[in-house]
């Protein structure tokens, strides 16, 4: 399932999720956990409630729809749930009360779209006088998540939405195609509109007369970032330096689970082009390799994964391989996952700062200190759910309630798996399936539990778990989650503590997968000595220095390749190899490689080569409204992540939105991109005088400034000095666990990167994908940098000279948290000037 549909599905399912998590009465106080989403009241002041981000009083909030400017107001809804609100400013906002239309025929579920004014009437949904607003949705068939395009008409101001009785008006009888983007294109008089073909990276471009009939024009793309599904595409037009004369058209485009990218190019009413060269060069370099000669020549193979030569693309079985330059590559698949062995290359000195190569394949890394894969420390077999002739889980004396009552064990080809069998909460009912599957009770007589899981990454003690517990008296005494993936993994519980005591292990399922990975899988449980120590499953591409590993890359479950570029500016000099590893007999059990090279700099990756509006980890589905006064663009997110957005620590209320930001294009550097600023509205919320701090010196270390605040407004210069990093630290603090808290907005003076690292940043345990460090190039200005931070109560959101580049994370830290620093590490740096102001709720 793809996340465009987590998305959609989340809201209706709510009501589903808050029954369930008080279903399981074996379980403790725990389970009652209060439901993001659930229903309630707001006062707009509950911890972690955004108070100038927009949110909705309770519920979930998914992407940005029907944003559309009329006389004065500018509307922003979610057709997911048809909950709209109107803003005079975009900082103060007005929920609004909103009925949506009827559903389509066969279809109960509403995905995103577009609205727009009908200022001439020409769908005839209105009059002259009382033009109609229009909006262009998503419609999902029921059973076969076939995606059609319908409309919908208000002639109240959005308040009611009539369902156009013609609806679909445009079916392409596929599962993805979606989020219309509909725009008055004048040249023509009439209505163009932008809509994603998700799996295949394009952006269909259609063309209408009256919002009714919809015929096609072109397709634009796959370009710049294929990473994930595309999603929520824009196209607008925009003058250059300010200069109307000189024009150019963005297409935006949201990549899943990666960000929103977009291109800068010309539009002329049918096709888009891009100003982005059509294919890429990478730096010229010392070649390591010849492959295309169709030998491996003085690179040496053990096993039978890499065959006795490279391929020449595909080989039996496996689908296209795509992306590698020449004729010929390193394909592990000879044999197809199963097979192994190595690849490796002569011994090279080390005389350039970089090695570029193109690599592909399994999302397999190297594992420091891994072990061969299926060793296993002393041990008594608890169950594999394999014993012959077992039909159910109660054939195995575990006792499975809700939606498993009578399922048993299933037959799985997982990675890692070790037996025939497995337990798998997708059986029988798919990710809506929810129960328990408990064990019949043991002594615990061992140090330790060892047991291996896969699926849902939902941890046990947040809404909607999918999780495996040890229950000693009752009780939750430890618990583990999936890892997100098909690929089993070792979890280990310390159970010394109690030895002699009588327990049982049971596992949950609480989520219908609306938030992905609704469904949890168990492979086998052991009694054992000490913990299962990591396996070497890898599918990568290591540099050995001294027989050591140092670096090292993996794909990205893909069969196309990709450049990576390795930075071996502390190696210079030293003798290495390179190591290509197949250790994994799993799904996407190969490695694809091709092109290495030594260069003086480094090759780019697609998405490092991609424009991208944010490069922050909550920044999607962006979109701009239609109609904004005096020609602006002013666009809009959804300020969350697919990776947690189901687990992210709030109530009643679940997401929220950036800040509304005004869009404009600039030369720089010779080249037109998007410089963004917040919208000047949010002065509004300054709290008089500003507080004025200058000429601070850090020295490795944090150096606090008078300052503090949860809500601020704050426009600082840095200049680097000799530090490797410097930056501002906000909501810094000690949590009550007596760890320091802090969010960092640094730049690395060694990679010209600015970062955003919330590693620290509080509560950062709801999801292992949370806590992360981005960053986004951008060259120092005059050995400085400006930064513009706002700070709200759980995000922080970064504009750096002048917007060229902006960074956007959602953190949760304590209340109390709220302190500001200036850093530098490995020398100095100074904090020139700062001015803050203290923001007021939007609320209020």
């Amino acid at each position: 399932m793809s996340p465009a549909r987590w998305r959609r599905r989340a809201v209706a399912a709510a009501s589903v999720i808050a029954a369930a998590a008080l279903a399981v009465p074996a379980l403790t106080a725990a389970a009652a956990t209060p439901t993001p989403g659930a229903s309630g009241t707001s006062g707009y002041d509950e911890p972690y409630r955004p108070q100038f981000h927009y949110s909705l009083p309770t519920g979930w909030i998914g992407d940005p729809n029907g944003l559309v400017y009329d006389a004065g107001q500018y509307y922003l809804f979610s057709f997911g749930t048809w909950q709209g609100a109107t803003s005079t400013d975009l900082v103060h906002w007005k929920n609004i009360p909103v009925t949506g239309p009827a559903h389509d025929d066969g279809s109960s579920t509403f995905f995103s779209g577009s609205a727009v004014l009908d200022t001439g009437n020409t769908s005839g949904f209105g009059t002259a006088k009382n033009p109609p607003m229009v909006a262009m949705y998503t419609s999902v068939q029921d059973g076969t998540n076939v995606e059609k395009q319908s409309i919908a008409y208000s002639t109240d101001k959005g308040r009611t939405w009539t369902r156009y009785s013609g609806n679909p008006v445009l079916d392409l009888d596929s599962v993805n195609f979606r989020d219309p983007k509909v725009f008055w294109y004048a040249p023509a008089h009439s209505w163009r509109m932008v809509i994603s073909l998700s799996d295949q990276h394009k952006v269909a471009i259609y063309s209408s007369p009256d919002l009714k009939t919809w015929t096609h024009l072109s397709d634009f793309g796959p370009g710049g970032s294929t990473s994930g599904v595309w999603e929520m595409p824009d196209l607008y037009q925009m003058p250059v330096d300010g200069d109307a004369h000189h024009t150019k058209w963005v297409m935006s485009v949201s990549v899943g689970s990666t960000g929103v990218q977009y291109f800068v190019g010309d539009f002329d009413g049918t096709t888009f082009t891009s100003d982005d060269p059509p294919t890429y060069t990478p730096p010229a370099g010392t070649p390591l390799d010849a492959f295309d000669s169709g030998s491996y020549g003085d690179w040496t193979t053990t096993g039978t994964a890499f065959g006795d030569a490279p391929a020449t693309g595909a080989l039996p079985d496996q689908q296209a391989v795509t992306g590698f330059d020449g004729t010929h590559l390193v394909n592990s698949f000879n044999g197809g996952d199963g097979s192994t062995g190595t690849l490796t290359s002569p011994s090279f000195t080390i005389d350039k700062q970089h090695l570029n190569f193109q690599v592909g394949g399994g999302d397999n890394p190297y594992v420091a200190d891994a072990v061969p894969a299926g060793t296993l420390p002393t041990h008594t077999l608890f169950t594999d759910f394999s014993t012959p002739g077992t039909t159910s889980y109660a054939d195995l004396g575990w006792t499975a309630t809700g939606d498993f009552a009578s399922s048993g064990p299933s037959t799985e080809q997982l990675g890692g798996q070790l037996a025939a069998k497995a337990l798998d909460t997708w059986a029988p009912a798919g990710d809506q399936g929810e129960g328990t599957i408990t064990s019949p009770a043991f002594t615990v007589s061992s140090p330790d539990i060892d047991l291996q899981i896969a699926g849902g990454e939902h941890p046990w003690g947040q809404a909607n778990p999918t999780a495996v517990n040890l229950l000693v008296d009752g009780q939750v005494v430890a618990s583990a989650t999936g890892n997100g993936t098909g690929s089993l993994t070792w979890t280990n519980w310390d159970v010394t503590a109690y030895q002699g005591r009588q327990a049982q292990i049971q596992v949950v399922d609480q989520n219908d997968g609306s938030g992905g990975w609704g469904h949890l899988m168990v492979g086998d449980i052991l009694f054992a000595d000490s913990a299962v120590q990591p396996w070497d499953t890898r599918t990568s591409v290591d540099l050995l220095v001294d027989g050591q590993v140092v670096r090292s890359a993996t794909g990205a479950n893909s069969e196309h390749l990709d450049w990576t570029s390795w930075d071996l500016s502390d190696l210079q000099g030293k003798q290495a190899q390179i190591q290509i590893v197949d250790h994994s007999s799993g799904g996407w059990g190969h490695v694809l490689a091709d092109d290495f090279s030594l260069s003086d700099e480094p090759a780019l990756s697609a998405n490092q080569r991609a424009h991208w509006v944010d490069f922050g980890s909550d920044f999607y589905a962006f979109n701009t409204w239609n109609g904004a006064p005096q020609g602006q663009r002013i666009g809009v997110a959804w300020m969350s992540n697919w990776a947690y957005a189901g687990q992210v620590p709030t109530s009643p209320w679940q997401g929220a939105e950036t800040l509304p930001r005004t869009m404009k294009l600039a030369t720089i550097d010779g080249t037109v991109q998007l410089v963004q600023q917040p919208v000047a509205a949010i002065a509004s919320l300054r709290t008089a005088p500003p507080v004025k701090i200058a000429g601070v010196a850090a020295s490795d270390g944090s150096v606090p400034l008078k300052l503090t605040g949860s809500t601020l407004d704050l426009t600082a210069h840095l200049t680097a000095g000799t530090a490797k990093t410097f930056g501002l630290n906000v909501r810094t603090g000690t949590g009550a666990d007596g760890a320091a808290q802090y969010t960092r907005i640094g730049y690395d003076t060694h990679t010209g990167q600015l970062f955003l690292d919330r590693t620290h940043s509080g509560n950062v345990g709801f999801s292992s994908a949370f806590p992360d460090v981005k960053s986004a190039p951008l060259p120092l200005d005059h050995g400085g940098v400006t930064l513009r931070v706002l700070v709200d109560r759980d995000s922080v959101e970064v504009y750096a000279d002048e917007g060229q580049v902006t960074l956007t994370d959602q953190v949760f830290p304590d209340p109390a948290s709220t302190g500001v620093s200036v850093f530098a590490t490995g020398g100095t740096a100074k904090l020139d000037s700062l001015s803050a102001w203290h923001l007021a709720s939007s609320w209020r």
